[in-house]
């Protein structure tokens, strides 16, 4: 590298005077992971996989770009979040907002109508983050989706016991999951007088409730969105109600409600919902919420979501699914829904392929667990390592090489300090702050014996000596 090129360097880095020409710092909205935060994040996508594959799922990958058109208009006003890129080569792409549509865009392109998949991978928002909340705008997504026409409520039911299923294996906390109906919605704003035009933009405000007071909502339709204040208030009385299948019941009896098939048919397949969900025992935790909208357009039927409550409120029980118990909200963890329309928007031919699925928001949990670990000031091991391979004595640094090479090969997670001559403490006390459970120790006894002396680094206790399989030929066993 000429000199000139050095200075240039030495310039933007920092001057002879010492100060820095710019901040060492992540983009905004993203992160660096340490080697404890990792060691979280590896356990819970374990746990997570563990489930999906359990329930029978295979895996793909997507380019983590698509071109502009496959995601435009499949996200309403969450679409002014997506990602542009400068064009490149003749085609204007843009950062996957999610891994839904290319899902969609996967299927249509390799005409597949029925698959069960699971896709773990990061996606971006051009969003306001939110670092301690675990809102960022690169970030993993961890979805589950089953794509086939298949009969009702069967698909549906399964991915709400898999979030069922994760949320109880991580141990976050108390936790519940909301269902609504994207039918219900609709029927719903049709009976209280909501134009068919207003019918998404209406839809993205009720989404809201989970975040802003109804007052506030009710605020946004009317002096923002243009609703009469009758149907606002009509709204209010539905978007109230918490219940499970007797709400359901009771809401298919309903004046209004009943005047709608849409609604019908969606307040039918809750009932249907939540008998498949009895024999899954998972109904403990879901709770039929009608102020639940999720306001992605693509959702056509069954929508979902799951909260972690706060600590100290009682759980999902019958009175609180009755609506007689309110429990608060911590934050979303985990959503999803029915989506037919989608893939059919990338057919040619306008062929519909059943989907649904549910998407873990993982990077919430992520903080969830950090937090949990650093409160509890949890010990948390950032390696495998199983046995540290040690000396008592000098001039043993290839024989330690050796029978590292050997529990290598053996398939034994297995590592040695890198230093010629080192301490026996400083080898044992590494094995304590790493969390390495044992210590196979060479000495030159060891070596003649053709042995191993084990030792437990917790308790400190020296096993027998272990017969090795083949010897390690040493000078000092090779002496006359």
């Amino acid at each position: 590298m000429c000199v000139a090129k050095l200075l240039q360097l030495k310039a933007q880095i920092g001057g002879d005077d010492g100060k820095h020409q710019f901040v060492l710092k992540t983009a905004k909205g993203t992160r660096d992971y340490n080697p404890k935060q990792m060691a979280i994040r590896e356990k819970v996508f374990s746990t997570i996989i563990g489930c999906f594959k359990r329930h029978g799922a295979e895996t793909i990958d997507t380019p983590v770009f698509e071109l502009k058109e496959t995601l435009t208009g499949k996200y309403g006003e969450d679409s002014k979040l997506i990602y542009d890129l400068k064009d490149q080569g003749g085609e204007l792409l843009s950062l996957r907002y999610d891994l839904t549509v290319p899902f969609a865009r996967y299927l249509a392109m390799n005409k597949i109508t029925n698959i069960k998949r699971y896709h773990i991978a990061k996606v971006y928002r051009r969003d306001n983050p939110a670092m301690t909340r675990g809102r960022y705008r690169e970030f993993y997504q961890c979805d589950f989706d089953i794509a086939g026409q298949y009969d009702a409520m069967i698909p549906d039911a399964e991915c709400l016991k898999i979030v069922h299923e994760i949320l109880s294996g991580l141990d976050l906390g108390d936790f519940r999951i909301k269902v609504n109906d994207r039918r219900i919605l609709d029927g719903m704003f049709a009976v209280c007088g909501v134009p068919d035009d207003k019918f998404r933009t209406i839809c993205s405000t009720v989404d809201k409730l989970d975040k802003m007071p109804w007052e506030d909502v009710r605020k946004e339709m009317v002096n923002e969105k243009g609703l009469s204040e009758e149907a606002a208030d009509q709204i209010g009385e539905y978007v109230s109600l918490q219940g499970g299948m007797d709400l359901a019941e009771r809401l298919l009896q309903d004046q209004k409600m009943s005047q709608s098939k849409q609604a019908c048919a969606g307040l039918s397949d809750i009932k249907l919902l939540f008998s498949y969900l009895q024999l899954f025992q998972a109904t403990d935790k879901v709770v039929f919420d009608l102020s639940l909208a999720r306001g992605l357009d693509y959702y056509t039927g069954i929508i979902y979501e799951a909260v972690l409550t706060q600590a100290g409120v009682a759980t999902v029980s019958t009175e609180a699914q009755n609506g007689a118990e309110e429990s608060v909200s911590v934050g979303s963890v985990a959503g999803g829904g029915r989506y037919d329309g989608l893939v059919g928007m990338f057919d040619p031919k306008g062929r519909k392929v059943p989907c649904v699925g549910v998407s873990i928001g993982i990077e919430r949990i992520f903080s969830i667990m950090e937090q949990k670990a650093e409160a509890a000031a949890e010990k948390v091991r950032t390696t495998e390592v199983q046995v540290m391979v040690a000396s008592a004595q000098k001039n043993l640094l290839e024989e330690r090489l050796q029978l590292v090479s050997e529990l290598w090969n053996a398939g034994i997670k297995a590592e040695v300090m890198y230093k010629k001559n080192p301490k026996l403490l400083s080898q044992l006390q590494h094995c304590e702050e790493s969390g390495i459970p044992l210590v196979a120790i060479l000495g030159e006894q060891e070596l003649k014996d053709g042995v191993v002396k084990l030792r437990v680094v917790a308790s400190r206790e020296e096993t027998r000596n272990v017969q090795r399989r083949s010897s390690v030929q040493t000078r000092s066993a090779s002496e006359p």
